[in-house]
This record gives structure tokens, C-alpha cells and sequence, in this order.
């Protein structure tokens, strides 16, 4: 057997490795898109004409069906029964101690069958008032009476809402400044606080944070309204008070945002928000005067649902059972809340309601404009396709198929392709 040279086998096999590597063994990748229906878009679509006979019958079709609806709205938003009373200058224009007629800008009312005058008044006086939540009379209230006279029995549900414009509780900076935590009732501590979105109203610089802190919880309208009471005329009969109710007035949703202020609170440490300060003896909260139990506040809760318009009502009593009478009726409001130092107005709303809600003519008129408009159009087009039709598919009213120059002229006046291209044409 012959000797192999050194070496040898190891050359073969790297020359049998190089043949190897001459045969395409990998499957050369490709950037191209599946062959599918999806992804070839090739996927079934209604590619419609719009020609005359089908785009007139839809205009007047959108505004047969819209006008009615738009109408419709309307009437039922006439079926709310409204007033409501500005008393944004009950402190200072309002007569001390005597009845006084409103002025007729800060009065509006609507009803269904009667154009009776409402005949507005309203006094102030100084009166001393003791804050539920807090147990605490303050001294010097500024209270101010508002009389007015409801024409027409108003059926149940009859509501009760604050109405504030001018207050912008959409602005960023507010929206986001509350603690979800400290809401829920639970146990934070002082540094939690401090970190919380809270800001700019999170703590007073010390070693002391607010309960509840935040931009929001501050400014919580504090105005305090009382039961309208039924004056009757002569000796025979009593006042009577129209009860409301202060409760099922927040979303049940709402309800399971907040909870109870946690049992171990250091009052040492957690004290009143600037604006609720007046409310408690010193400034601070106490075992006599604790915190609100938020997870019953619900004016709170309303309050915490912050407004999307600069304008907007909030629900602060209700009546469900009982129809409010025609007749003369007191209110007292205990008020607090200062809306000229930012140029804004309150009043009091009280309405009715219907099946599509409030009364609010917006979405009625917005029916009925829509409407009108698909008609019009409609006419228009129909009398101008009578006279003057267009064919369908002329190519001639294509701007950019009409060069300058030779061949056609350009009818139409517009563009030809070298200057909606920017190229030139050969």
C-alpha cells in the first residue's frame, strides 16, 4: 500500500469544503410582500359611482330624516321647565334687610303653558351659620334671600344645580392637581404627599400637607342653598317646605373613588385645605371637628368631576317624589363663594326634565339647520342637472388632461400636466 503523503487529507477535505460551499444551500431571503389578499390588496371592497342618480336622493333623504328629528328636539326641549336666578351681586346690589325687585338681566325663566312674570326679589343680610361638616358657626355670614313665584306646577324629578361660568376647570394645570390615593382614603404619608401631583397645593412649606391637597379640592364651591319654602298668603296656612334631597346627586361610578379619611390621621400634620381653613376652629382639623368622610360627600364627588366648559351646572339637590306647586317661593343661600374677583356669574337652576335631558336647543337647531341645507343643495343640483347636465366619464373637464398649446384647448382654464407636475411638456 502506498505511503500518503502529509498533509494530503487534510487538503481534500478543504477542497471538498470549498466545492460545498459553491451549492446554494440558504434560500435567498426577499423583501416581497406574502402573495395574499391582504397583503397584494386584493381584498374586496364597494367602490360606488357618485352620479346624480344616486348622490341627489341621498341629499334629500339625509334632510327628510334630519329636519323632523331637529323638530322634534326642539319641542321636546320646550317641555323644560327652567328658572334661574343670577345672584353673582346678591353682597352688593341686593337691598339689606328689604325685599327688592332683581333686575330683569339676571332673571330667566321658561315654561309650557304660562308667561306669567316670576317676579324675582331678593335681600341680604348678616346672619350667623354653623357648617355641618365641620360643626363650626362662623359669625357674619353674608345670607342672601331670593323670593320668586313658579307659575306652573313643575312634575318630579325636579332638580336643583349651581350654575358657574367664566371658571375654567378644564385649565391643565387644575385638572390634574388632586391625589387618587388620598381620596381613596388611604394611608399616606406626609412625603407621599409632597411627591403627589398636588402641586402647587400639596403642602403649606413646612411640615404640614393639605387633606384633600390639590387645586381642585381647594376650590370647592361652598355656597350653602336651603330647602325653598311655600309662602302662603293670609293666616290660614303655614309656610310649607318643599323638601329636596342632598343625596343620590354623584355618579355611582364616582362613589367608589373615595373613601374615609384613614382612623390613624395625624391632625398634628394634615390640615385643611387655604379655602376650607375658615370653617374650623384655627385653621385645623381636630377630633371634634375631623375631616369630611368623603365617601358620603357628595357635593364633593360632584365637585371633583371637573367641567369641560368654562360654563357649566352642577347637581346639588333633587326632588324625585314630590311636585314642586305653583306659587310664591323663599330661598336662603348662605354665600361664600366669590366669583367676581375672576369675572365670572352664579345662579341657581331650578328645571325639569325630559327624555332627551335638560333643556339645551343646540342639538335640535343643529338638526334642523343640517336638514335644511341637504334640501337645499338638493334643489340646486337637481335644477342644475335639468338644465345643464354634465355627461358622465367626459374626460374634457380633467384639467390635467388638457396640455397647453397644441391639441385641445384647456376649457377649462386650469392646470395642464407640465404645471401641475412642474416637468416640461415635450
Amino acid at each position: 500500500m502506498p505511503d500518503t503523503p502529509p498533509g494530503a487529507g487534510r487538503t481534500d477535505s478543504i477542497s471538498s469544503q470549498q466545492n460545498d460551499g459553491d451549492k446554494p444551500n440558504d434560500k435567498k431571503k426577499s423583501r416581497r410582500p406574502a402573495n395574499t389578499a391582504f397583503r397584494q390588496q386584493r381584498l374586496k371592497a364597494w367602490q360606488p359611482i357618485l352620479t346624480p342618480k344616486t348622490v341627489l336622493p341621498l341629499f334629500f333623504a339625509i334632510g327628510i330624516i334630519f329636519a323632523p328629528i331637529g323638530g322634534l328636539l326642539l319641542y321636546a326641549s320646550s317641555l323644560v321647565q327652567e328658572l334661574k336666578l343670577d345672584y353673582t351681586h346678591c353682597f352688593d346690589q341686593a337691598p339689606n334687610g328689604t325685599l327688592g325687585p332683581m333686575d330683569n338681566k339676571y332673571v330667566e325663566a321658561s315654561f309650557k303653558n304660562s308667561n306669567t312674570s316670576v317676579n324675582a326679589m331678593w335681600r341680604r343680610q348678616s346672619t350667623n351659620y354653623t357648617y355641618a361638616w365641620s360643626n363650626t358657626e362662623l359669625p357674619d355670614q353674608t345670607e342672601c334671600i331670593l323670593q320668586f313665584t313658579i307659575p306652573e306646577d313643575m312634575k318630579p324629578p325636579v332638580l336643583f344645580y349651581y350654575r358657574l361660568t367664566n371658571f375654567y376647570q378644564n385649565h391643565r394645570r387644575y385638572v390634574s392637581s388632586f391625589y387618587q390615593e388620598q381620596l381613596k382614603g388611604n394611608d399616606v404619608s406626609v412625603a407621599d404627599v409632597k411627591a403627589s401631583p398636588c402641586k402647587p397645593l400639596a403642602d403649606d412649606g413646612h411640615d404640614h400637607v393639605y387633606y384633600p391637597c390639590g387645586l381642585v379640592a381647594n376650590s370647592l364651591f361652598n355656597d350653602t342653598f336651603a330647602n325653598p319654602i311655600k309662602l302662603t298668603t293670609g293666616n290660614s296656612k303655614a309656610n310649607e317646605t318643599y323638601n329636596m334631597t342632598q343625596t343620590g346627586i354623584a355618579w355611582s361610578s364616582d362613589k367608589d373613588l373615595y373613601g374615609k379619611y384613614p382612623e390613624n390621621m395625624d391632625f398634628e400634620k394634615f390640615i385643611p385645605p387655604p379655602n376650607w381653613q375658615p370653617q374650623y376652629p384655627g385653621g385645623r382639623y381636630s377630633k371634634e371637628h375631623p375631616p369630611p368622610d368623603l365617601a358620603k360627600d357628595e357635593h364633593f364627588m360632584v365637585w371633583m368631576r371637573t367641567a369641560g366648559l368654562p360654563t357649566f351646572s352642577k347637581l346639588y339637590m333633587r326632588s324625585d317624589n314630590e311636585t314642586m306647586g305653583s306659587g310664591t317661593y323663599s330661598l336662603s343661600v348662605i354665600s361664600n363663594f366669590r366669583t367676581d374677583v375672576f369675572q365670572g356669574e352664579k345662579a341657581i337652576v331650578i328645571t325639569t326634565r325630559t327624555v332627551i335631558g335638560g333643556k339645551n336647543n343646540f342639538l335640535g337647531i343643529a338638526y334642523v339647520v343640517v336638514g335644511g341645507i341637504c334640501i337645499v343643495l338638493g334643489v340646486v343640483f337637481t335644477v342644475t342637472h335639468l338644465i345643464k347636465p354634465r355627461k358622465l366619464g367626459d374626460h374634457t373637464y380633467l384639467s390635467w388632461n388638457n396640455a397647453p398649446g397644441g391639441g385641445k384647448s384647456n376649457t377649462m382654464g386650469g392646470p395642464a400636466v407640465g404645471m401641475s407636475t412642474g416637468r416640461d411638456v415635450a
